[in-house]
C-alpha cells in the first residue's frame, strides 16, 4: 500500500484572534468616521431680537436689533436687521387726538411680526424712547403726554412680544446711547485708540457727548458706563428747543418780536431765506411751542409776510443770538450758562447733521472755510432757480436748508466752541456697517446687559477630548492591525501525516 501524505492546514481568516483584530479595526473606523462627522457639523446659530420704537418729535422710527445668544464680555452683539419709518408725524403730535398715536404704529409693528422667526416673538422685548418732542409737550401738557403715551402702550401690548413700557428718555439718556451707537458700530471699544464724541442733532433737541479727562463741574452732565470690561465716564448734554425746527421758531421769534397792535402789514426780511422767497405765515406757525413766549390768541391769529434777501453774512450773524455766551457760572460754558469741557478727539454727527449737510454737499473732506463758502452761495441761490433744480423736494425742507446748514456751522463754532480742526476731526454720517447712526442701537446694547444669555450650540465634545478621543482609537486601529498581521502569519499547528 502506497504511503499518502495529508498537509491538513486550516484559512488563517478563520482564526478567532484575526477576526477580532478586524472586528475591532472596524468598529474603530466608525466611531471615529461618526465622532468627526458629528463634532464637526455646522454649529445652527441661535440668535436674541429686539425691538425700539424711536419716537421723535418729527417722526417715529422701529429698529429691530438681533444677536448672537452667546455674549462678548457680557455685551451683546447686536446689529441693525430692520427698519422702518412710521408714516405721519411723530406721536407728540396726536395731542389732542390721542388714540391715533397708537394706531400709526400698525404697519411697521406688522412688519416686525413678520421679520422676527414666530418660536422668538414671546421672548422679544419691546421698548419705546420717546425724546424731545414729546419731552415738549410733557412741558406744556402732562395730561396730554400721559394719555398719547398709554395709547402706544395700549397698541405694543397688543403683540405677541414682551412688552418692556413706553417712556420719555431724558437728553442726557439720548446722548450717551448714541455716543455709544457711534462707538460700538466703529468697534472703538476694542481698540486702544480711544473713543470718538457723538453729535446728534433731531427736531426739538441736539446733544454732544464725549469723554473728557476733564473735572466734571456739573454732576448733571457726566454720566457713567461700563462696556467691554472699561468703565466710561461722559460728558453729555442736550439742549431742549435746540433742534433744527425748534430752534427757527426762537430765530424768527428774535426777528419779528409782536407788538399788541399787530396787523397782517409785518414783513420779515430773512437773510437765511432766499432771494425771491415770499410766503405769507401765521404767527400760530411760530409762536405754538413753549419754546418761545406766549402770545394772545388774538395775536397768534394774525399773518405776516416771510421774504427771502439771501445774504450768509447777515444769516449767521442773526443766528448767533439764539446762543447766549453773556453768562457762564463755571470755568468754561458752552451757551446758555451750560458747563462745558474743551472738546477733543474725534467727533461723529449724525440726524439731521448728516441730513442736512449731505443735501449742502458739505462733504467730510471740506473744511470750515470751504463749507462756509458752500452755504454762501447756496443761501444766495435764488427761489424759483432751486426750485427747478430739486422739483422733488418738499418746498418746506428746500426753504430752511439755508438756515439749517448755517445753525449747524455756527452750533458747532459759536456754541460748542469748535475749531476749524475740530471740524476737521468730525464726520457726518448716516450708517456703520448698515447699522444706523443714533441713540436706539445703543439703547439696545445697553439692555442687553440685563437679558439673560442663552446656552449656544456646542460641539458633542471640547476640542481637548475630541483630540484625545481620536489619538486612543488611531492607536487601537494600529495595535489590531500589528496583532492581526501577526496572527495571520503565525502557523495554526505543526503538520502531521496520516499512513494508511
Amino acid at each position: 500500500m502506497d504511503e499518502q501524505q495529508e498537509m491538513k492546514v486550516k484559512n488563517p481568516w478563520h482564526r478567532p484572534h484575526i477576526f477580532l483584530a478586524t472586528t475591532g479595526i472596524a468598529v474603530a473606523i466608525i466611531i471615529m468616521v461618526s465622532i468627526a462627522v458629528v463634532q464637526n457639523k455646522p454649529l445652527h446659530q441661535k440668535y436674541k431680537y429686539g425691538i425700539v420704537l424711536d419716537a421723535g418729535s418729527s417722526h417715529t422710527s422701529v429698529y429691530i436689533y438681533e444677536w448672537p445668544a452667546e455674549k462678548e464680555n457680557n455685551t451683546g452683539m447686536v446689529r441693525q436687521k430692520h427698519a422702518c419709518s412710521v408714516k405721519g408725524k411723530g406721536i407728540s403730535s396726536y395731542s389732542k387726538t390721542p388714540e391715533k398715536a397708537g394706531e400709526s404704529l400698525k404697519e411697521c409693528m406688522d412688519e416686525a411680526k413678520k421679520t422676527i422667526p414666530k418660536h422668538r416673538h414671546h421672548e422679544t422685548p419691546v421698548y419705546l424712547g420717546a425724546t424731545a418732542g414729546m419731552r415738549l409737550l410733557k412741558m406744556e401738557n402732562d395730561v396730554d403726554s400721559i394719555n398719547v403715551l398709554a395709547s402706544v402702550e395700549k397698541s405694543l401690548q397688543t403683540y405677541p412680544f414682551s412688552y418692556q413700557g413706553a417712556r420719555i428718555i431724558t437728553g442726557q439718556e439720548e446722548g450717551a446711547f448714541g455716543w455709544i451707537t457711534v462707538n460700538y458700530l466703529s468697534e472703538n471699544f476694542r481698540k486702544a485708540t480711544g473713543t470718538e464724541g457723538a453729535l446728534d442733532l433731531g427736531g426739538a433737541s441736539t446733544q454732544i457727548t464725549f469723554v473728557s479727562g476733564q473735572k466734571m463741574e456739573s454732576p448733571d452732565d457726566s454720566i457713567d458706563f461700563r462696556l467691554y470690561g472699561n468703565d466710561y465716564r461722559l460728558y453729555t448734554h442736550s439742549f431742549l428747543c435746540y433742534g433744527k425746527d425748534q430752534v427757527l421758531k426762537l430765530y424768527l421769534e428774535q426777528q419779528i418780536q409782536p407788538k399788541p397792535n399787530m396787523t397782517d402789514n409785518i414783513i420779515l426780511e430773512d437773510p437765511c431765506f432766499h432771494p425771491g422767497y415770499n410766503v405769507a405765515k401765521n404767527f400760530q406757525s411760530v409762536f405754538d411751542s413753549p419754546c418761545v413766549k406766549k402770545f394772545t390768541n388774538s395775536q397768534k391769529e394774525h399773518n405776516f409776510r416771510h421774504r427771502g434777501i439771501g445774504n450768509w453774512t447777515k444769516c449767521n450773524e442773526a443766528i448767533k443770538k439764539v446762543f447766549n455766551t453773556s453768562h457762564c457760572r463755571y470755568s468754561r460754558c458752552s451757551f446758555n450758562d451750560v458747563f462745558q469741557p474743551p472738546v477733543q478727539g474725534k467727533f461723529g454727527a449724525f440726524s439731521a447733521y448728516f441730513f442736512v449737510m449731505n443735501f449742502l454737499k458739505v462733504t467730510n473732506y471740506h473744511s470750515l472755510v470751504e463749507a462756509k463758502k458752500i452755504l454762501d452761495a447756496y443761501c444766495t441761490t435764488p427761489w424759483d432757480t432751486l426750485k427747478q433744480k430739486h422739483p422733488d423736494v418738499k418746498e418746506k425742507y428746500l426753504a430752511e436748508y439755508c438756515f439749517s446748514g448755517t445753525y449747524i456751522i455756527s452750533l458747532l463754532e459759536d456754541g460748542y466752541k469748535f475749531t476749524a480742526d475740530d471740524w476737521k476731526n468730525t464726520k457726518f454720517i448716516k450708517t456703520i456697517k448698515d447699522s444706523e447712526a443714533g441713540w436706539t442701537l445703543g439703547y439696545m446694547l445697553n439692555l442687553t446687559n440685563m437679558i439673560p444669555a442663552e446656552a449656544p450650540d456646542t460641539p458633542l465634545l471640547p476640542h481637548g477630548g475630541y483630540v484625545s478621543l481620536m489619538t486612543v482609537l488611531s492607536l487601537l486601529i494600529i495595535v489590531c492591525i500589528i496583532l492581526g498581521c501577526i496572527f495571520f502569519r503565525r502557523p495554526s499547528g505543526p503538520a502531521h501525516k496520516e499512513i494508511i
